[in-house]
């Protein structure tokens, strides 16, 4: 069996997760999945015999999404740019939401105005009354909301590009139900523009009134921004579950002073070689592992082992990645590099366990995967069952915009792996190793706790202490 590791680009809630999992399931050698939604990552285990990665590729492709071989020396390397991404998705979407809330205030007001003034007493500015009340401004004030939503649906856009094209391949998502709610709410306030025109050209103002009263801009924009604050929240979740990793890799230093040639050059860490003479200064960070070969001093290992007090090395010593001399300086011979360092495989192992998936995530993956199509059949279901009762379309297409809209939010499949990440980063940045999100979720129901590092837990000591 060969290991693999994607790259998979379009997710965007825990039904897309779903989805690419059964694409890669049903192709004939795949043994073993596992799509990571908060890391947009699939890793799986697939018998080369029978299955490749361009095969791979293809099925995820298919199914609506992007993907990419994953290669170790990229993904070593992509940490700052990793940490750029997540500033700029922030930045895109805090600026979608800007967008969003300045056009949806004024639209709620205008469409709203006169509940504000019956629930709340607000006054109602003349020049309000003078555009906007009344069916003789009937066009005025559907057609200004129009407007008004244009801008949230163009910087929302992703969500009806996403949503349709997600539907059409039999394949919906929660931005398809996004997509559907709020462009039902959109095509019926248009029709209801055209009637309120038809009314007042043949004098039918009961018309006018009634399709004044159903418009439904307001709920559209609605819709679209109060997902959006919810894609915020999201974005700025997952740009805060990486800096315990990353906080983990600034434990080495960028670049080290390695003697060649009788010669102090300083390179970057990713050149050390196995066997190279490391020069360590006082108060300098030691960037791979390997043993002392000249000099001594005390290396402060709380980052790697928890000891609070610095342990003293001389020659023949072994010093691990990412601890810190004090005092003293040495020259060191690098036995580990690159990926083999002790810090390295921490960092490994913490993304593993951040990237598994506990008992209760794999539940969540599979109610959301058939979440989505049972609240599409739900809402077309409400829709006809209200017009069998004699209910006015109207009334019915808003039942069925009901459902599919309070149906949106993905907390169901992002909170878990939220949780899990934060939790195992957490952990880590405190000097504990958590090795699966199913270890995590158990732990609740550990009731003691033998600890052996007497030394540590009675000095009380921390990081922020110094």
């Amino acid at each position: 069996m060969k290991k693999a590791e994607f790259d998979i680009q379009g997710m965007t809630c825990s039904s897309c997760q779903s989805h690419v999992e059964k694409a890669v399931c049903k192709l004939e050698g795949t043994k073993k999945v596992n799509v990571n939604l908060l890391s947009n990552q699939m890793k799986l285990e697939y018998d080369e015999n029978l299955l490749n990665q361009e095969s791979i590729i293809k099925a995820i492709v298919d199914a609506g999404y992007g993907a990419t071989i994953a290669g170790q020396n990229e993904k070593n390397k992509d940490k700052t740019k990793a940490e750029k991404e997540d500033n700029n998705s922030l930045k895109s979407m805090k600026h979608r939401l800007l967008i969003s809330i300045i056009f949806w205030i004024p639209l709620m007001y205008i469409a709203m105005y006169h509940m504000f003034y019956e629930w709340f007493g607000l006054p109602i500015p003349q020049v309000i009354m003078h555009l906007f009340h009344g069916t003789e401004n009937a066009i005025t004030f559907g057609f200004t909301q129009f407007l008004l939503l244009l801008p949230i649906m163009y910087v929302n856009r992703n969500y009806f590009s996403s949503g349709f094209k997600k539907l059409m391949k039999r394949m919906p998502n929660m931005d398809s139900l996004i997509a559907m709610g709020s462009s039902a709410a959109i095509v019926y306030g248009i029709y209801a523009i055209f009637m309120i025109g038809y009314g007042l050209g043949h004098q039918q103002m009961e018309l006018v009134e009634r399709f004044s009263m159903d418009l439904y801009f307001e709920s559209a924009g609605t819709i679209l921004t109060l997902i959006t604050v919810g894609k915020f929240l999201e974005a700025k979740s997952k740009g805060k579950t990486g800096d315990a990793i990353r906080k983990l890799m600034n434990l080495a230093p960028k670049t080290a002073t390695v003697l060649r040639d009788d010669k102090e050059i300083e390179i970057e860490i990713d050149e050390i070689l196995v066997g190279d003479i490391i020069l360590i200064k006082p108060g300098g960070s030691i960037p791979v592992d390997g043993v002392i070969v000249e000099g001594s001093s005390a290396v402060d290992q709380a980052s790697i082992t928890g000891e609070s007090i610095p342990v003293e090395k001389s020659v023949g010593d072994m010093v691990i990645s990412g601890t810190i001399n004090k005092n003293g300086s040495f020259k060191m011979r690098a036995t580990k590099v690159g990926k083999d360092t002790t810090l390295s495989q921490i960092i490994t192992l913490v993304e593993e366990a951040g990237n598994s998936k506990a008992p209760i995530a794999r539940l969540a993956d599979k109610v959301s995967g058939i979440f989505v199509p049972c609240v599409i059949t739900i809402a077309v279901l409400a829709t006809i069952f209200w017009l069998l009762q004699g209910q006015s379309f109207e009334f019915a297409l808003s039942i069925g915009i009901a459902v599919l809209v309070i149906s949106c939010p993905c907390a169901l499949g992002l909170a878990t792996p939220v949780a899990i990440m934060v939790g195992t980063g957490k952990s880590a940045e405190n000097g504990i190793l958590i090795k699966s999100a199913e270890s995590l979720e158990l732990l609740h129901q550990v009731n003691t706790i033998i600890l052996d590092k007497t030394g540590t837990i009675t000095t009380r000591k921390t990081k922020s202490d110094g």
